[in-house]
Protein backbone atom coordinates (compact mmCIF):
# COMPACT_ATOMS: atom_id res chain seq x y z
CA UNK A 1 0.00 0.00 0.00
CA UNK A 2 1.59 3.46 -0.73
CA UNK A 3 1.72 5.92 1.95
CA UNK A 4 -0.12 9.20 1.65
CA UNK A 5 2.34 12.27 0.29
CA UNK A 6 2.76 15.38 2.65
CA UNK A 7 0.78 17.09 -0.12
CA UNK A 8 -2.42 14.72 0.36
CA UNK A 9 -2.02 15.33 3.79
CA UNK A 10 -2.40 18.72 3.75
CA UNK A 11 -4.98 18.56 1.33
CA UNK A 12 -7.18 16.33 3.67
CA UNK A 13 -6.28 19.02 6.57
CA UNK A 14 -7.72 21.64 4.61
CA UNK A 15 -11.00 19.93 3.24
CA UNK A 16 -11.39 18.76 7.26
CA UNK A 17 -10.94 21.87 8.83
CA UNK A 18 -14.27 23.57 7.68
CA UNK A 19 -16.52 21.11 9.16
CA UNK A 20 -14.36 21.21 12.48
CA UNK A 21 -15.32 25.15 12.87
CA UNK A 22 -18.73 23.77 11.85
CA UNK A 23 -19.16 21.20 14.50
CA UNK A 24 -17.47 23.63 17.68
CA UNK A 25 -20.00 26.40 16.71
CA UNK A 26 -23.19 24.22 17.09
CA UNK A 27 -22.45 21.97 19.80
CA UNK A 28 -24.22 22.99 22.51
CA UNK A 29 -22.62 24.72 24.65
CA UNK A 30 -24.68 22.88 28.11
CA UNK A 31 -22.62 19.92 27.07
CA UNK A 32 -19.31 21.69 28.47
CA UNK A 33 -18.98 21.94 32.14
CA UNK A 34 -17.57 25.34 33.55
CA UNK A 35 -14.60 25.25 35.39
CA UNK A 36 -16.09 26.36 38.43
CA UNK A 37 -18.42 23.59 38.15
CA UNK A 38 -15.47 20.79 38.29
CA UNK A 39 -13.43 22.59 40.64
CA UNK A 40 -16.92 22.26 43.05
CA UNK A 41 -17.07 18.61 42.01
CA UNK A 42 -13.48 18.39 43.31
CA UNK A 43 -14.10 19.88 46.31
CA UNK A 44 -17.20 17.30 47.26
CA UNK A 45 -15.68 14.34 45.82
CA UNK A 46 -12.67 14.76 49.05
CA UNK A 47 -14.98 16.25 51.22
CA UNK A 48 -16.05 12.96 53.18
CA UNK A 49 -19.74 14.58 54.06
CA UNK A 50 -22.10 12.86 51.56
CA UNK A 51 -24.54 16.27 50.55
CA UNK A 52 -28.26 14.74 50.26
CA UNK A 53 -29.83 16.49 47.32
CA UNK A 54 -31.71 19.98 48.32
CA UNK A 55 -35.45 20.55 47.27
CA UNK A 56 -36.18 20.69 43.72
CA UNK A 57 -39.28 22.85 44.11
CA UNK A 58 -39.79 25.06 41.17
CA UNK A 59 -39.52 28.25 42.76
CA UNK A 60 -36.57 27.63 44.57
CA UNK A 61 -35.12 26.36 40.79
CA UNK A 62 -35.88 29.54 39.86
CA UNK A 63 -34.34 31.90 42.01
CA UNK A 64 -31.21 29.77 41.47
CA UNK A 65 -31.39 29.86 38.24
CA UNK A 66 -31.03 33.79 38.01
CA UNK A 67 -28.60 34.00 40.75
CA UNK A 68 -26.28 31.19 39.62
CA UNK A 69 -26.38 31.10 35.72
CA UNK A 70 -24.57 27.95 35.14
CA UNK A 71 -25.09 25.72 31.65
CA UNK A 72 -25.76 22.54 34.75
CA UNK A 73 -29.53 21.74 35.03
CA UNK A 74 -31.07 23.62 38.34
CA UNK A 75 -31.18 20.48 40.28
CA UNK A 76 -27.58 19.87 39.75
CA UNK A 77 -26.75 23.25 40.82
CA UNK A 78 -28.83 22.76 44.19
CA UNK A 79 -27.26 19.23 44.98
CA UNK A 80 -23.95 21.45 45.63
CA UNK A 81 -24.83 24.79 46.71
CA UNK A 82 -27.09 25.75 49.71
CA UNK A 83 -30.47 27.66 49.73
CA UNK A 84 -30.88 30.46 51.48
CA UNK A 85 -32.77 29.57 55.07
CA UNK A 86 -35.70 32.23 54.62
CA UNK A 87 -36.51 30.24 50.97
CA UNK A 88 -36.25 27.16 52.31
CA UNK A 89 -38.27 27.48 55.19
CA UNK A 90 -40.48 29.00 52.88
CA UNK A 91 -40.84 26.23 50.63
CA UNK A 92 -41.33 24.02 53.36
CA UNK A 93 -44.34 25.01 54.68
CA UNK A 94 -46.24 25.03 51.79
CA UNK A 95 -45.94 21.35 51.27
CA UNK A 96 -49.48 20.15 52.17
CA UNK A 97 -50.17 17.06 54.40
CA UNK A 98 -49.70 13.80 53.74
CA UNK A 99 -52.27 12.49 50.77
CA UNK A 100 -55.57 11.43 51.66
CA UNK A 101 -56.66 8.55 51.13
CA UNK A 102 -53.07 7.33 52.09
CA UNK A 103 -51.70 4.58 49.16
CA UNK A 104 -48.14 4.00 51.04
CA UNK A 105 -47.35 3.26 54.91
CA UNK A 106 -46.57 6.19 55.91
CA UNK A 107 -42.85 6.86 57.07
CA UNK A 108 -40.57 7.57 60.63
CA UNK A 109 -37.92 10.70 59.25
CA UNK A 110 -34.52 10.05 61.97
CA UNK A 111 -32.73 13.39 61.53
CA UNK A 112 -29.44 13.97 63.54
CA UNK A 113 -28.16 16.96 64.41
CA UNK A 114 -24.20 15.98 65.02
CA UNK A 115 -20.85 17.62 64.76
CA UNK A 116 -18.86 14.43 64.87
CA UNK A 117 -18.89 10.78 62.73
CA UNK A 118 -21.64 8.76 64.23
CA UNK A 119 -19.91 6.93 66.85
CA UNK A 120 -22.62 4.46 67.32
CA UNK A 121 -23.28 3.90 63.35
CA UNK A 122 -23.35 0.02 63.89
CA UNK A 123 -25.89 -0.32 65.98
CA UNK A 124 -28.30 1.58 64.26
CA UNK A 125 -27.54 -0.55 60.92
CA UNK A 126 -28.38 -3.25 63.28
CA UNK A 127 -31.66 -1.17 63.73
CA UNK A 128 -32.65 -0.64 60.83
CA UNK A 129 -30.93 -4.22 59.37
CA UNK A 130 -33.67 -5.15 57.22
CA UNK A 131 -36.00 -2.79 57.62
CA UNK A 132 -37.90 -1.64 54.15
CA UNK A 133 -36.82 1.38 53.00
CA UNK A 134 -40.53 2.61 52.19
CA UNK A 135 -41.20 3.01 56.27
CA UNK A 136 -38.12 5.11 57.17
CA UNK A 137 -35.66 8.50 56.07
CA UNK A 138 -32.75 9.42 57.30
CA UNK A 139 -31.14 13.11 57.68
CA UNK A 140 -28.13 14.49 59.37
CA UNK A 141 -26.81 17.85 60.12
CA UNK A 142 -23.24 17.90 60.10
CA UNK A 143 -21.38 21.27 61.06
CA UNK A 144 -19.48 21.45 57.81
CA UNK A 145 -16.30 22.93 59.70
CA UNK A 146 -15.40 19.51 60.89
CA UNK A 147 -13.64 16.24 59.62
CA UNK A 148 -16.19 13.67 58.98
CA UNK A 149 -13.74 10.58 59.33
CA UNK A 150 -14.86 7.59 58.60
CA UNK A 151 -17.27 9.03 56.30
CA UNK A 152 -21.08 8.42 56.50
CA UNK A 153 -21.40 5.50 55.45
CA UNK A 154 -24.13 2.32 55.11
CA UNK A 155 -28.10 3.61 55.85
CA UNK A 156 -26.40 7.31 56.39
CA UNK A 157 -24.46 7.51 53.05
CA UNK A 158 -26.01 10.46 51.20
CA UNK A 159 -27.96 11.17 54.09
CA UNK A 160 -26.28 14.63 54.72
CA UNK A 161 -27.96 18.03 53.85
CA UNK A 162 -26.87 21.24 53.13
CA UNK A 163 -25.60 22.48 57.43
CA UNK A 164 -24.31 25.34 58.82
CA UNK A 165 -22.16 25.89 61.47
CA UNK A 166 -23.52 25.32 65.14
CA UNK A 167 -22.71 26.37 68.22
CA UNK A 168 -23.40 25.58 71.75
CA UNK A 169 -25.06 28.95 73.76
CA UNK A 170 -26.22 30.24 70.19
CA UNK A 171 -29.70 30.47 68.06
CA UNK A 172 -27.53 27.83 65.91
CA UNK A 173 -28.36 24.36 67.08
CA UNK A 174 -32.23 25.66 66.96
CA UNK A 175 -31.80 26.85 63.24
CA UNK A 176 -30.12 23.45 62.43
CA UNK A 177 -33.12 21.73 63.60
CA UNK A 178 -35.35 24.16 61.72
CA UNK A 179 -33.52 23.08 58.37
CA UNK A 180 -33.77 19.44 59.44
CA UNK A 181 -37.44 19.39 59.63
CA UNK A 182 -37.93 21.55 56.27
CA UNK A 183 -35.63 19.49 54.14
CA UNK A 184 -37.44 16.12 55.29
CA UNK A 185 -40.96 17.88 55.05
CA UNK A 186 -39.75 19.09 51.16
CA UNK A 187 -37.89 15.37 50.93
CA UNK A 188 -41.00 13.33 51.50
CA UNK A 189 -44.48 13.96 51.74
CA UNK A 190 -44.81 10.70 53.35
CA UNK A 191 -43.17 11.27 56.56
CA UNK A 192 -45.32 11.74 59.36
CA UNK A 193 -43.03 11.69 62.60
CA UNK A 194 -39.88 13.49 62.85
CA UNK A 195 -37.40 12.71 65.22
CA UNK A 196 -34.14 14.69 66.52
CA UNK A 197 -31.67 12.67 67.89
CA UNK A 198 -27.64 13.37 68.70
CA UNK A 199 -24.62 11.51 68.11
CA UNK A 200 -24.59 10.03 71.47
CA UNK A 201 -27.86 8.30 71.07
CA UNK A 202 -29.20 4.74 71.03
CA UNK A 203 -31.82 2.90 70.31
CA UNK A 204 -33.57 1.24 73.03
CA UNK A 205 -36.15 -1.32 70.94
CA UNK A 206 -36.40 -2.80 67.34
CA UNK A 207 -37.12 -0.83 64.46
CA UNK A 208 -40.22 -2.82 64.23
CA UNK A 209 -41.92 -1.60 68.13
CA UNK A 210 -40.87 2.07 66.98
CA UNK A 211 -42.42 2.09 64.50
CA UNK A 212 -45.74 0.82 65.77
CA UNK A 213 -45.82 3.27 68.65
CA UNK A 214 -44.90 6.38 66.35
CA UNK A 215 -47.54 5.79 63.65
CA UNK A 216 -50.22 5.16 65.81
CA UNK A 217 -49.71 8.16 67.93
CA UNK A 218 -51.93 11.01 66.88
CA UNK A 219 -49.80 13.68 69.06
CA UNK A 220 -46.45 14.87 69.06
CA UNK A 221 -44.05 13.98 72.08
CA UNK A 222 -42.27 17.06 73.25
CA UNK A 223 -41.09 17.85 77.01
CA UNK A 224 -43.19 21.03 78.15
CA UNK A 225 -41.97 22.41 80.96
CA UNK A 226 -43.40 25.85 82.45
CA UNK A 227 -42.27 25.59 86.26
CA UNK A 228 -38.51 25.36 86.30
CA UNK A 229 -36.84 27.61 89.19
CA UNK A 230 -34.41 29.24 86.57
CA UNK A 231 -36.32 29.79 83.60
CA UNK A 232 -36.92 33.78 84.17
CA UNK A 233 -33.46 33.66 84.12
CA UNK A 234 -34.11 31.95 80.68
CA UNK A 235 -36.18 34.08 79.33
CA UNK A 236 -34.33 37.18 79.85
CA UNK A 237 -31.06 36.26 78.12
CA UNK A 238 -30.99 38.60 75.15
CA UNK A 239 -32.87 41.42 77.84
CA UNK A 240 -35.46 42.02 80.00
CA UNK A 241 -37.75 42.96 77.39
CA UNK A 242 -36.25 41.60 74.68
CA UNK A 243 -38.60 38.79 74.27
CA UNK A 244 -41.83 41.09 74.57
CA UNK A 245 -44.25 41.45 72.93
CA UNK A 246 -44.28 38.09 70.93
CA UNK A 247 -42.93 36.14 73.76
CA UNK A 248 -44.38 37.21 77.38
CA UNK A 249 -42.55 35.19 80.61
CA UNK A 250 -45.69 32.96 81.37
CA UNK A 251 -45.97 31.82 77.74
CA UNK A 252 -42.18 30.58 77.87
CA UNK A 253 -41.37 26.88 78.07
CA UNK A 254 -38.25 24.44 78.24
CA UNK A 255 -37.88 21.27 77.23
CA UNK A 256 -35.69 18.52 75.63
CA UNK A 257 -34.27 19.74 72.71
CA UNK A 258 -34.63 16.20 71.25
CA UNK A 259 -38.39 15.73 70.35
CA UNK A 260 -40.55 13.42 67.98
CA UNK A 261 -42.80 15.31 66.26
CA UNK A 262 -45.78 15.07 63.89
CA UNK A 263 -45.90 16.50 60.41
CA UNK A 264 -48.72 18.99 61.18
CA UNK A 265 -46.27 20.34 63.76
CA UNK A 266 -43.11 20.27 61.51
CA UNK A 267 -45.42 22.40 59.24
CA UNK A 268 -45.99 25.30 61.74
CA UNK A 269 -42.39 25.20 62.94
CA UNK A 270 -41.13 25.85 59.63
CA UNK A 271 -43.94 28.17 58.96
CA UNK A 272 -43.12 30.03 62.13
CA UNK A 273 -41.54 33.54 62.12
CA UNK A 274 -42.83 35.84 64.26
CA UNK A 275 -41.70 33.28 67.83
CA UNK A 276 -38.41 32.55 66.11
CA UNK A 277 -37.18 36.61 65.31
CA UNK A 278 -36.75 36.95 69.00
CA UNK A 279 -35.57 33.29 69.54
CA UNK A 280 -32.91 33.96 66.92
CA UNK A 281 -31.47 37.19 68.37
CA UNK A 282 -28.37 37.08 70.40
CA UNK A 283 -27.92 36.55 73.93
CA UNK A 284 -26.62 38.51 76.58
CA UNK A 285 -25.68 35.96 79.00
CA UNK A 286 -24.12 32.53 77.22
CA UNK A 287 -25.06 30.62 80.67
CA UNK A 288 -28.38 30.25 80.07
CA UNK A 289 -28.65 30.65 76.61
CA UNK A 290 -30.09 27.16 75.12
CA UNK A 291 -32.83 28.26 72.50
CA UNK A 292 -32.59 24.68 71.01
CA UNK A 293 -34.25 23.95 74.99
CA UNK A 294 -37.02 26.80 74.97
CA UNK A 295 -37.60 27.58 71.14
CA UNK A 296 -39.66 24.45 70.37
CA UNK A 297 -41.75 24.17 73.33
CA UNK A 298 -42.60 27.33 73.59
CA UNK A 299 -43.82 27.54 70.16
CA UNK A 300 -46.24 24.26 70.54
CA UNK A 301 -47.46 24.87 73.58
CA UNK A 302 -48.31 28.29 72.49
CA UNK A 303 -50.25 26.99 68.98
CA UNK A 304 -51.21 23.23 69.56
CA UNK A 305 -50.86 22.23 73.33
CA UNK A 306 -53.75 19.41 73.64
CA UNK A 307 -51.96 18.33 70.00
CA UNK A 308 -48.44 17.34 72.25
CA UNK A 309 -48.03 14.78 74.73
CA UNK A 310 -45.95 16.90 76.90
CA UNK A 311 -42.71 14.67 77.28
CA UNK A 312 -39.23 13.63 75.74
CA UNK A 313 -38.87 9.65 74.13
CA UNK A 314 -35.55 9.66 75.13
CA UNK A 315 -34.29 9.10 77.83
CA UNK A 316 -31.52 10.99 79.81
CA UNK A 317 -30.26 11.28 83.30
CA UNK A 318 -29.52 14.32 85.13
CA UNK A 319 -28.14 13.30 88.13
CA UNK A 320 -24.13 13.72 88.17
CA UNK A 321 -24.46 16.41 85.43
CA UNK A 322 -21.44 18.69 84.52
CA UNK A 323 -21.54 22.07 82.89
CA UNK A 324 -24.89 21.73 81.58
CA UNK A 325 -24.53 18.15 80.23
CA UNK A 326 -26.27 15.09 81.67
CA UNK A 327 -24.31 12.51 82.93
CA UNK A 328 -22.76 10.06 80.24
CA UNK A 329 -22.60 6.20 80.18
CA UNK A 330 -19.19 4.62 80.27
CA UNK A 331 -18.30 1.05 78.38
CA UNK A 332 -18.86 -0.38 82.29
CA UNK A 333 -21.86 0.53 83.42
CA UNK A 334 -23.30 -0.70 80.18
CA UNK A 335 -25.31 -4.69 80.23
CA UNK A 336 -28.89 -5.96 80.14
CA UNK A 337 -29.36 -4.31 83.81
CA UNK A 338 -28.98 -0.69 82.48
CA UNK A 339 -31.48 -1.71 79.60
CA UNK A 340 -33.72 -3.08 81.12
CA UNK A 341 -34.24 0.38 83.70
CA UNK A 342 -34.12 2.20 80.72
CA UNK A 343 -36.78 0.52 79.08
CA UNK A 344 -38.86 0.27 82.14
CA UNK A 345 -38.59 3.93 83.34
CA UNK A 346 -41.59 6.46 82.97
CA UNK A 347 -41.39 9.67 81.62
CA UNK A 348 -41.61 12.70 83.22
CA UNK A 349 -45.13 14.61 81.57
CA UNK A 350 -44.67 18.69 82.14
CA UNK A 351 -44.32 19.82 85.35
CA UNK A 352 -46.49 16.98 86.94
CA UNK A 353 -43.80 14.97 88.64
CA UNK A 354 -44.51 11.52 89.01
CA UNK A 355 -48.07 11.65 89.52
CA UNK A 356 -49.47 14.63 88.05
CA UNK A 357 -53.31 16.22 87.94
CA UNK A 358 -53.36 16.66 84.48
CA UNK A 359 -56.04 13.86 83.33
CA UNK A 360 -54.29 13.29 79.80
CA UNK A 361 -51.38 12.37 80.84
CA UNK A 362 -51.51 11.03 84.76
CA UNK A 363 -52.41 7.59 83.49
CA UNK A 364 -49.68 7.86 80.25
CA UNK A 365 -46.95 5.16 80.40
CA UNK A 366 -45.01 6.03 77.21
CA UNK A 367 -41.74 3.91 76.32
CA UNK A 368 -38.75 5.42 76.32
CA UNK A 369 -37.24 4.61 72.04
CA UNK A 370 -33.81 6.35 72.39
CA UNK A 371 -31.43 7.24 75.28
CA UNK A 372 -28.60 9.77 75.96
CA UNK A 373 -25.59 10.16 76.55
CA UNK A 374 -23.45 7.12 75.88
CA UNK A 375 -19.61 7.59 75.36
CA UNK A 376 -18.02 6.14 72.26
CA UNK A 377 -16.21 3.15 74.21
CA UNK A 378 -20.00 1.68 74.66
CA UNK A 379 -20.06 0.65 71.29
CA UNK A 380 -18.67 -3.09 71.90
CA UNK A 381 -20.77 -3.84 74.79
CA UNK A 382 -24.02 -2.08 73.41
CA UNK A 383 -23.16 -4.46 70.14
CA UNK A 384 -22.48 -7.25 72.23
CA UNK A 385 -26.29 -7.26 74.03
CA UNK A 386 -28.11 -5.78 70.95
CA UNK A 387 -29.37 -8.59 69.41
CA UNK A 388 -30.26 -10.89 72.17
CA UNK A 389 -31.60 -7.61 74.18
CA UNK A 390 -32.38 -3.94 72.34
CA UNK A 391 -33.69 -5.50 69.19
CA UNK A 392 -35.58 -8.63 70.74
CA UNK A 393 -38.88 -7.27 70.78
Amino acid sequence: MLSPSPISLLCALLLCLPLAIIFTITTPLNNITPTHVLNRSSDIRSNPISIFPPPTNHSIQQKHSKEHPSTESSSAVLLHEEVDDNLLFQEAAKVNSIPQPVTAPKKLAFMFLTTTPLPFAPLWELFFNNTPKNLYNIYIHADPRFNYTPPFQGVFAVRVIPSKPTRRHSPTLAAAGRRLLARALLHDKLNYMFALLSPSCIPLHSFSFTYRVLIKSKKSFIEILGNESWAYGRWAARGEHAMLPEVKFEDFRIGSQFFVIKRKHARIIVRDKKLWSKFKLPCLEASTCYPEEHYFSTLLNMVDPQGCVPTTLTHVNWKGSHGGHPRTYTASEVGPELMLTLRSTRPRYGDEGINGSDLSVAKRYDPFLFARKFSPDSLRPLMNISTDFIFED
